[in-house]
């Protein structure tokens, strides 16, 4: 009560204060209401006018969800697209799906600059943060690691040094061209076009993957240009950032040239390093989670996102931290999570990569129209004519080099195939975008953005005619078989032992070791259940046979299935109300059929011994040879003693041995 009242004094007090200064302003009497209203343009009325007010049946207020509803406008009009695209078979056959994206985000663009709004730009955060972790995630979590690891050294040269040949070539190039009097340019210096050559020589995997995937080239050229693209991104922020300090301290020091190479082992090691932590404790997390079978896809989602996010704050390499995670994490996670997460997992990955990749191109195309541009015909041209002179020499000569190590040689259509397919795409102008030179920027986004169109369109166009004119090896879809997965295991513990006998410690010796402390120690802690201990061989017999289960109860023959697959992965996939098989094997029936697997697998030997020819080790089988010989020997000499004794006493007689018989020391 005493609140109420002290609240009607103040209210009180402050209504005859404004009264009084209007007295001041106008000189009114306080009683008359209008000028009052007049003057502060307010409404005085009674308490019962003030509860006539109608209530609004329909409001309109587009400002509270502008945001989100662009955003699925947006995704909305990228999936349209894409249907679209594979709609028409006859477009997806000449125009590459990059392309057509790319056509229709000029076309979007141009309609919102028409109307007059502002069309909106590939922001970095949004790519760097949103739209390319998805993208990177599926790639890295599926990779196929055997051809990768096999190839690893031809695809680190390409990523590496061919980036760092694509770098300074580019960067001195431009800069020459740059000092020409016709050019105008001579306010860009050394340093500035050094860092747009860092922005301008990786390889972009989003392109990459965008056209390699259309014309299904085979799997060795595939993995070598799509490897290069992901691993070149250490190199390129490396760079990026030291080229960007010394341009803004109008010097090159060598105390930070050194801290430059230092940082390019700390960025994609420590990259690598955050993945794998992350990885590990995911796949550990996975032990746990056959309590709660609906929150599984998400733990993969969030430690490969936490990973990348993780990267990024220290300024490591996140591309290489989410591939990293993703092929850490992919054995273990696909051992303890069930048939749906896994099939979850696989499909949203899928679905979430596609989305982005729709949306970046689509928004390129939309950021070119918005610009601002600053045309230039002789950078650009030079540009473009040099990003591809570039290419072509370091392929060539980094593949003269790799060519006397590898065993399957990189053929000259090998080559231009790697050398046409270094596409660039929305990481190049991102990095531009990030630039504080405004004179500077506007210079080398446009270029940067020509050299995209011209990679994407007439590089990503021409590709395909071009694989089929030089018949090219295409990959060939193949199903998996327990016969080539026994032959291939069998041929990788041969090439193990031949190594173990030459004494040479190569790739197969090191892979048998990983794989062998994998097996002994990895396993037990990141893998729960029975499945920790299961041969290689019986886990690959069980995926292929509940892959080839779910392709059939999705098209709908689960009739049809063999009769000798396993009742557990009948359960596992059978559709409520499909008939089940007529005969079905009993549980100890299989349980004795993996018993007689597992004892039957070939293992690799415990102990292996390298050979030496100065040092000759006995083996059981040479111990009974030397056993036989030293028996056989002595069998001889107690012959050779009995034939001297004979002779010996016919000699005294009437029998003479020749001299070099008795020099023999027999006699």
């Amino acid at each position: 009560m005493e609140t109420l009242l002290a609240l009607y004094e103040q209210s009180e007090t402050h209504f005859l204060g404004l009264v009084e200064m209007s007295v001041k302003i106008q000189t009114i009497p306080v009683s008359d209401g209008k000028a009052l209203m007049k003057i502060f343009g307010k409404k005085f009325t009674t308490n019962s006018t003030a509860h006539k007010k109608t209530f609004p049946v329909l409001s309109f207020n587009y400002e509270h969800v502008r945001t989100p509803f662009e955003i699925s406008l947006w995704i909305l009009l990228a999936l349209f697209m894409k249907l679209g695209f594979h709609i028409i078979p006859t477009v997806s056959h000449i125009v590459p799906e990059s392309c057509l994206l790319i056509f229709v985000g000029l076309l979007v663009g141009g309609i919102i600059k028409a109307t007059g709004e502002q069309p909106p730009i590939l922001d970095s955060n949004l790519f760097f943060l949103y739209l390319l972790p998805p993208i990177i995630l599926d790639a890295g979590y599926f990779l196929p690691m055997r051809p990768f690891t096999e190839n690893i050294g031809t695809i680190l040269m390409f990523a590496m040094v061919g980036t760092l040949w694509n770098v300074f070539f580019i960067g001195g190039m431009m800069y020459a061209v740059c000092q020409i009097d016709a050019a105008k340019l001579a306010h860009v210096d050394l340093l500035s076009c050094l860092l747009f050559g860092s922005i301008i020589s990786a390889v972009d995997p989003v392109s990459v993957l965008a056209v390699f995937e259309e014309i299904h080239i085979n799997e060795l050229l595939h993995i070598l240009v799509f490897g290069e693209s992901l691993l070149n991104d250490a190199v390129t922020v490396v760079l990026y950032h030291l080229f960007k300090e010394f341009a803004h301290e109008q010097a090159i020091t060598v105390t930070g040239a050194v801290l430059g190479v230092i940082s390019f082992f700390v960025v994609s090691l420590g990259g690598v390093m955050v993945g794998v932590i992350y990885g590990i404790v995911g796949a550990f997390t996975s032990r746990f989670t056959s309590y709660s079978r609906v929150i599984e896809p998400l733990f993969v989602f969030l430690y490969s996102y936490m990973a990348y996010l993780s990267a990024e704050i220290f300024h490591l390499s996140g591309i290489m931290s989410l591939i990293a995670c993703g092929v850490i994490m992919r054995p273990y996670v696909e051992a303890n999570i069930s048939h749906k997460s896994y099939t979850t997992v696989k499909y949203f990955l899928k679905m979430w990569s596609s989305v982005s990749d729709t949306l970046i191109f689509i928004f390129l195309g939309v950021s070119t129209v918005a610009g601002p541009h600053t045309w230039n015909w002789i950078f650009v041209i030079f540009t473009v004519i040099f990003c591809l002179v570039s290419r072509v020499l370091g392929v060539i000569g980094l593949t003269a080099f790799m060519n006397k190590f590898r065993i399957v040689k990189l053929t000259k259509k090998d080559q231009f195939i790697i050398a046409y397919g270094g596409l660039r795409g929305a990481i190049a102008f991102s990095l531009g975008f990030l630039l504080n030179n405004n004179e500077i920027k506007n210079l080398f986004l446009t270029a940067i953005i020509t050299v995209i169109f011209f990679t994407v369109f007439v590089q990503g166009m021409t590709i395909r005619p071009l694989v089929e004119l030089l018949a090219v090896k295409k990959k060939k879809e193949s199903k998996e078989s327990i016969n080539e997965e026994i032959h291939t295991q069998f041929l990788d513990h041969l090439l193990t032992g031949i190594e173990d006998i030459c004494g040479h410690y190569g790739h197969h010796h090191w892979k048998d070791k990983l794989n062998r402390f994998n097996k002994t120690y990895v396993k037990r802690w990141l893998i729960a259940g029975e499945r920790s201990t299961e041969p290689q061989l019986i886990s690959f017999y069980n995926k292929m046979e509940l892959k080839q289960a779910m392709m059939m109860v999705e098209s709908g023959s689960a009739a049809k299935l063999p009769t000798i697959v396993s009742t557990v992965s009948i359960r596992n996939v059978q559709a409520k109300g499909s008939p089940k098989p007529s005969r079905a094997i009993s549980k100890s029936r299989e349980e004795e059929i993996r018993r007689v697997l597992r004892a039957n697998l070939q293992n690799t030997r415990q102990r292996l011994r390298s050979y030496s020819r100065y040092e000759l080790l006995n083996d059981a089988l040479e111990d009974d040879i030397s056993e036989a010989r030293f028996r056989k020997q002595k069998e001889m000499e107690r012959r050779v003693i009995l034939f001297y004794s004979t002779f010996k006493t016919i000699r005294g007689n009437f029998l003479s041995f020749p001299a070099n018989f008795v020099n023999c020391g027999f006699i």
